[in-house]
């Protein structure tokens, strides 16, 4: 696929790295004219699957979050990816309030909350190898034009 344009940043899983990500994420996204709004939801869901990987993908062990970005028409691609411990049942994570965590006190909203911001979520994850996190999220200002 044919792209605008593209970026990728990768981190130590240290969670101080979570507001940076999503805050690189949110400048990238601002070429495309984004409206308040559009970029709290983006910085909203950056937040969730970078905090998932540092949290569930390595289990207190350190590792890389890999963020790349791409820009395609009047849409943004996020894929946040981490090389962890992977999830076991992806349909059981993704329902609203499970926790894998619930001694953190972990809300276990988080695949909720990324459906709810972005417009498509896929995930996708082997045991032992890691999860890759697909977000799309598409700009109204661009599409009405």
């Amino acid at each position: 696929m044919e792209y605008k344009n593209y970026m990728k940043l990768e981190f130590d899983n240290k969670s101080q790295n979570e507001a940076f990500a999503r805050i690189v994420v949110a400048a990238f996204a601002s070429q495309l004219d984004p409206t308040i709004e559009e970029i709290s939801d983006i910085k909203t869901a950056v937040s969730e699957a970078v905090t998932n990987s540092i949290i569930h993908g390595y289990e207190n062990k350190s590792g890389l979050v890999t963020i790349t970005c791409r820009i395609n028409a009047d849409e943004l691609e996020i894929i946040v990816e981490d090389e962890g411990i992977g999830i076991e049942d992806i349909e059981r994570a993704r329902e609203p309030l499970y926790t894998s965590k619930p001694d953190l006190e972990r809300s276990g909203m988080g695949f909720t909350v990324m459906e709810t911001f972005m417009d498509y979520i896929d995930v996708y994850s082997e045991i032992g190898k890691g999860t890759k996190i697909t977000m799309m999220k598409k700009f109204k200002s661009l599409s009405e034009d």
